[in-house]
């Protein structure tokens, strides 16, 4: 089964605890903290699988968790750090956020890695926290929460040329005579129902990827029939080759059917619809009336635009129009074949604003588009003096304090900090 679009949920591991301890020997009578830092959670890695050809193992399973880090203990023993998670897609995988649509990575490149979210950060050990006049501290940190994500994974083929037309044109035909995929052949529309790949080797030495792409029908770039899933797949191709039946035994005008695919094209994408495209003229051993083919060759002379006739069937004129693909993509840069919509984003745990201030019904809200002040707020006992004491200091150093004073705070006024409601003491 190909499978082509999955939504699937990710979750970086938490960061561990950082312990309570003190140094307890014998001789000694005052030891001092020794509490040990906790584990960083593992991250999630997508990588290129060079043995995966579709997203069909990720029908079956929708969740993945990379491994907590462990909590640190006593006598400055730090947790250990948890296991990264490596997650394998096909070659010309794009990794999506689910929720804004950024891209988030595009694996179109053999061997490539990507980092989509890091672990959480371990949480210190109360050694850290040992000062002057604290010589005793009773709290530690706790670890940083991981992040988790709904993504959606999306295949788009890595092929040189893609093959568009109708229904029941002869693409399929046309693959497996040039390449050595064997495509299900039939005389009935919508054959085809998933892409197929195919290399064409040429006597000259020269060699490159055709997609067999189902055919496209009038309404495909808005989803009628199977088009939205497979449109995505001539994005990445370098070169079009429009397949056009010039038979006239099923009643279809050639020139119609040019300006109605390339129409879907266009409204799909502009610049797909800007790609160089030749014509192929197929089932030219059947033809009824060639008037239908010379009209086709007259608007292919106006627009500019070459034009082959073969028959997939006969393989009449096909060595030719290999040779002259073969050519053509040449002088075609590859670095076309890679599109990534939006730039690229991996999360991460760092913040560009790390709070906002609001007011709303007599109440001050800190809260942000970051996860600075959140970051905090989960790695706080608020059951302890000493650790509310260490809060206090950190959101002083955040800037939150000043930026509430600035914004007109009052003793005795409720501030509500992410969960928290806390009375303002000046």
């Amino acid at each position: 089964m190909f499978t082509d679009y999955v939504k699937i949920n990710v979750k970086s591991g938490d960061g561990g605890n950082g312990a309570v301890s003190f140094r307890r020997e014998k001789y000694v009578a005052a030891g001092g903290p020794d509490g040990g830092d906790g584990g960083k959670g593992g991250d999630v890695y997508f990588f290129v699988d060079p043995d995966a050809n579709t997203l069909v193992d990720f029908r079956f399973k929708k969740k993945f968790k990379a491994e907590n880090g462990k909590n640190g203990e006593g006598a400055h023993r730090y947790g250990r750090s948890g296991e990264d998670l490596h997650i394998g897609v096909p070659i010309g995988t794009i990794i999506r956020d689910a929720e804004t649509n950024q891209v988030l990575a595009d694996l179109s490149e053999k061997g490539q890695e990507e980092l989509i979210l890091p672990g959480g950060r371990g949480g210190k050990g109360n050694s850290h926290f040992a000062t002057s006049t604290r010589q005793a501290p009773r709290f530690s940190q706790d670890g940083e929460k991981g992040l988790e994500k709904e993504i959606v994974l999306e295949l788009k083929l890595l092929a040189d040329v893609g093959l568009v037309g109708f229904p029941n044109v002869g693409k399929s035909t046309f693959l497996s005579r040039t390449t050595s995929a064997t495509p299900k052949i039939a005389n009935y529309h919508f054959t085809t129902l998933e892409p197929n790949l195919g290399v064409v080797k040429s006597s000259y030495g020269d060699s490159f990827v055709i997609a067999d792409i189902p055919g496209i029908i009038e309404g495909a770039s808005q989803g009628t029939g199977l088009g939205l899933q497979f449109l995505r797949h001539i994005e990445r191709t370098r070169l079009l080759l429009h397949v056009i039946d010039v038979s006239g035994t099923e009643g279809r005008n050639p020139v119609e059917d040019f300006n109605t695919i390339n129409e879907e094209l266009k409204q799909y994408s502009e610049k797909l619809a800007a790609r160089k495209q030749i014509i192929v003229a197929n089932k030219i051993d059947s033809m009824q009336d060639e008037n239908l083919y010379k009209e086709l060759e007259k608007m292919a002379k106006e627009k500019g635009i070459e034009i082959y006739k073969i028959s997939a069937v006969t393989g009449e004129g096909i060595e030719e129009l290999l040779k002259h693909v073969s050519e053509i993509l040449k002088t075609l840069p590859k670095e076309d074949v890679v599109e990534v919509v939006g730039g690229k984003k991996v999360y991460t745990l760092e913040d560009e604003i790390p709070f906002t201030i609001t007011r709303e019904d007599g109440m001050w809200i800190v809260d942000g588009p970051g996860r600075a002040v959140d970051r905090l707020m989960g790695r706080i006992n608020i059951e302890d003096n000493e650790s509310m004491y260490y809060f206090q200091k950190c959101l002083d150093e955040l800037g939150v304090n000043k930026a509430l004073k600035e914004a007109g705070v009052k003793q005795g006024d409720t501030v509500k900090v992410v969960d928290w409601e806390l009375e303002w003491m000046d």
